[in-house]
C-alpha cells in the first residue's frame, strides 16, 4: 500500500504482486543514492514509487523460476532476484512490513520459538530435539506418551500423492536406530481439552478456541472442528506481546493446547499463517484489523 496527494487529499493505493512474476510480469528499477533507496516496482496495470510505500503485506510468495534458461543459468538468475528484487523489498523507507520476510524467516525455527517461548514465562511442554536414539528412549521414558512433529513442512509425495505428517502419538517401541539419520523433534503429549488460536493483528488479539473431539492434530479433519470467539486466559496478551516483540513482528497466529483446567501451554506460532478461515463461524473482525494495520503504516 501507499499514499499519494491528489485534489481531494491523500488517496491509499494497493497493489497486489506475487515475486514469482519477475521479470515476465513484474518489472523492478531501484536506486540506491544520497537520498536513499528510491525508485519504481510496476506490473502490467500498477506502479508504486518504492519511497512512497507505506505498508507491504508479505505472504507467502511462490518461488521464483527461470524455466528458458539451462540448470546453471537459472540457478544464477534465481539468486540474482532473489537478493536483488527480495533485497529491495526487505529494504523499504518508512514501511511497516506484516511481517518482515527476515523476522519471519527467523520466527520459523521451532527451537528458537520454544526457547524464547520458556524464557518469557509461557507454559512450554517438555521438547527434545535429537538425532540420538538413546536421549529419544530417555526421553520417552521420562515424559511419556510423546509426540514427534516435523521441525519444517516440507513437501512430500509417495505414488504421486501429496502428503502431509501430521502430530502424532509416538509407540517407545518404534525408537530405533533411524533417528540417528537427522534431526527430530519430540514433545510430552499435553491432555488438551480444546485448542486455542489467537491471531495477533498488531495491538489486537483476536482467540478462537477450537475443539475437535479426540484429534490430536487438530488440522487433520476441519470438517470436525468447531470455533468459538473467546478471551485469551489472564496474563496470556502481555506474553504474546512480548514474543512479537522479541521476533520484530506485528503479526502472529499462536497455537495452544488447553489442558481440562482451562491453562494454555504454548505450541507455536506462525509469523505467517492462515485467519480468513476463522472469521465467518466467529464473527471476529479480522479483515477489518489487518486493513487497518496496513493503512496506518509505519509509525
Amino acid at each position: 500500500m501507499w499514499s499519494s496527494p491528489n485534489s481531494i487529499g491523500v488517496v491509499f493505493r494497493v497493489m497486489r504482486f506475487d515475486s514469482a512474476d519477475f521479470p515476465d510480469a513484474l518489472t523492478l528499477s531501484a536506486r540506491i543514492d544520497g537520498g536513499g533507496l528510491h525508485g519504481d516496482l510496476a506490473t502490467p496495470s500498477r506502479r508504486a514509487k518504492l519511497d512512497a510505500v507505506r505498508s507491504l503485506y508479505y505472504r507467502r510468495p511462490r518461488g521464483l523460476a527461470f524455466p528458458g534458461l539451462d540448470a546453471q543459468d537459472a540457478h544464477f538468475a534465481v539468486l540474482q532476484a532473489r537478493y536483488g528484487l527480495g533485497g529491495v523489498l526487505a529494504s523499504l523507507p518508512d514501511c511497516l512490513y506484516v511481517n518482515h520476510p527476515h523476522a519471519i524467516a527467523d520466527c520459523e525455527f521451532k527451537p528458537a520459538q520454544l526457547a524464547v517461548a520458556a524464557g518469557l514465562g509461557f507454559v512450554v511442554p517438555p521438547t527434545l530435539i535429537t538425532n540420538d536414539v538413546r536421549e529419544a528412549r530417555t526421553f520417552a521414558a521420562e515424559h511419556g506418551p510423546v509426540v514427534y512433529k516435523p521441525l519444517r513442512f516440507s513437501p512430500y509425495r509417495q505414488d504421486g500423492q501429496a502428503l502431509t505428517i501430521w502430530v502424532a502419538e509416538v509407540d517407545p517401541a518404534e525408537l530405533d536406530e533411524s533417528i540417528a539419520g537427522t534431526a527430530h523433534l519430540f514433545q510430552s503429549r499435553i491432555p488438551a481439552a480444546g485448542f486455542l488460536r489467537v491471531t495477533a493483528i498488531g495491538d489486537r488479539l483476536l482467540s478462537t478456541r477450537i475443539d475437535c473431539g479426540e484429534l490430536l492434530d487438530w488440522r487433520y479433519d476441519y470438517d470436525a472442528l468447531t470455533y468459538t470467539a473467546v478471551e485469551p486466559p489472564p496474563g496470556l496478551a502481555d506474553l504474546i506481546t512480548a514474543f512479537l516483540k522479541r521476533f520484530g513482528l506485528v503479526f502472529g497466529c499462536f497455537d495452544f493446547a488447553l489442558r481440562p483446567d482451562g491453562e494454555a501451554v504454548f505450541l507455536e506460532c506462525n509469523a505467517n499463517g492462515q485467519w480468513a478461515w476463522l472469521e465467518e463461524p466467529t464473527g471476529l473482525p479480522m479483515t477489518a484489523a489487518l486493513a487497518d494495520l496496513l493503512e496506518r503504516g509505519a509509525a
